[in-house]
């Protein structure tokens, strides 16, 4: 087959390399010149990803059999559009790709069938009389937009205006959400619906980088829930899949949870970015990549979880800004069992203007241990290890962030 890949990126070279081992053509579409999976690729053409329009012309000219992505939201958006017009299959409708990538039709539906979820409001421009009700501290976020981009904490109303103002600019539709902010943990955790059944695959912390307004996500850690709060998640896993229409599909839900009040910030019918294809894998045994590509392939596989590692933390890389050069020192310490594995976000040439999204990251690496101690120590070694060099031999890693 020769099969139409949306989006470049780390989690794509994963996708793009199961395919192809299975004999299948790719052809890649990604707006950068020089995006990481570039390479992995049969083809690339420089397009964006969000232009429907433009995929769909791609789609018609290479006469491609599939259209497909891994690991992002607005991307899987445009897979469901442009399949849904060229009568390709996909595992999920247009519809039904809408209404999980869109947050303002998502939290209506969460509240309406008891789904637990913070107090909202949807606003296209700032009106400080619509949420004179809420409690502070608040969240603002654009309906439809990924990578963290205008996600942002509000501790006052002096505060409000800018960062709304910013979310709506943020958005495709020019809507925002407004949220009353849930104190707790942030929990990542990954499903398989199966049948209708959801099958708990992991959770983990998203802990971020500290005092910061932006929820710049620094790392995954494991374990985070006990047995009580992981039937609550497959509570809540179960009911999405059903009110959403979602079978036989990746599921990823994000939530805070204070003891055994959890809440849904959002959700997705994918795998988590930032690799966590792969931590999946080393938490679960389930390759939920080859998974993923059985199912866009049109099959029905079955998973079977289990508990893999004790100790785990996925540690995201963050710069000053600087034009990277190349990274330094990830090689040395998997060949030396320090790290599990490493992930190779930005590539030489690419600007680092700031440090606030996932989009922002050079890299990643992922370590796992028998104990705390061990994990943490692994990680000081890393830190004090590597190196981002930019264009002119300087090292604008940010050190000492986990």
């Amino acid at each position: 087959m020769k099969i139409l890949v949306l989006a470049g990126g780390s989690d794509q070279i994963a996708l793009i390399s199961e395919l192809k081992s299975r004999g299948h053509e790719t052809i890649l579409i990604d707006y950068f010149e020089n995006p990481p999976a570039k390479a992995y690729a049969d083809k690339h053409i420089v397009a964006s990803t969000l232009d429907i329009d433009r995929v769909e012309e791609i789609a018609i000219e290479e006469k491609v059999d599939l259209v497909c992505t891994a690991c992002t939201d607005q991307a899987l958006l445009t897979v469901a559009k442009v399949s849904e017009k060229l009568r390709l299959p996909c595992y999920i409708s247009y519809q039904t790709g809408l209404n999980v990538t869109n947050k303002s039709y998502m939290k209506r539906v969460l509240v309406e069938n008891n789904i637990p979820t913070a107090k909202f409001i949807i606003l296209d421009s700032v009106d400080m009389i619509a949420i004179k009700e809420f409690q502070y501290p608040l969240v603002v976020k654009p309906v439809d937009c990924n990578s963290s981009k205008g996600v942002k904490r509000i501790d006052s109303q002096e505060e409000l205006p800018k960062y709304l103002e910013e979310a709506i600019n943020f958005s495709r539709t020019k809507t925002a959400i407004v949220e009353e902010f849930k104190i707790g943990e942030e929990i990542s955790a990954d499903f398989y619906i199966e049948n209708g059944v959801a099958k708990y695959l992991s959770a983990t912390n998203s802990f971020k980088i500290p005092n910061r307004k932006s929820f710049t996500i620094l790392g995954s850690a494991y374990p985070v829930v006990n047995n009580d709060q992981r039937d609550q998640l497959v509570d809540i896993a179960t009911n999405i899949a059903k009110v959403f229409k979602l079978d036989n599909s990746p599921l990823l839900i994000q939530l805070i949870a204070n003891g055994n009040d959890i809440n849904v910030i959002e959700f997705s019918a994918r795998m988590g970015g930032g690799s966590k294809y792969k931590l999946i894998e080393v938490l679960s045994g389930v390759n939920i990549m080859s998974t993923y590509v059985d199912r866009i392939l049109g099959g029905y596989p079955t998973v079977e979880p289990c508990q893999r590692v004790k100790y785990c933390k996925m540690v995201y890389t963050y710069c000053n800004p600087g034009v990277i050069d190349h990274i330094e020192g990830l090689e040395e310490m998997k060949a030396t069992n320090v790290i599990d594995e490493y992930f190779i976000y930005k590539t030489k040439g690419m600007e680092i203007i700031h440090s606030e999204t996932s989009g922002d990251r050079p890299a990643g690496y992922l370590v796992t241990a028998e104990t705390e101690e061990e994990l943490e120590s692994k990680i000081k070694k890393v830190d004090a290890y590597i190196k981002v060099i930019d264009t002119n031999g300087v090292d604008i890693l940010i050190h000492n962030l986990v």
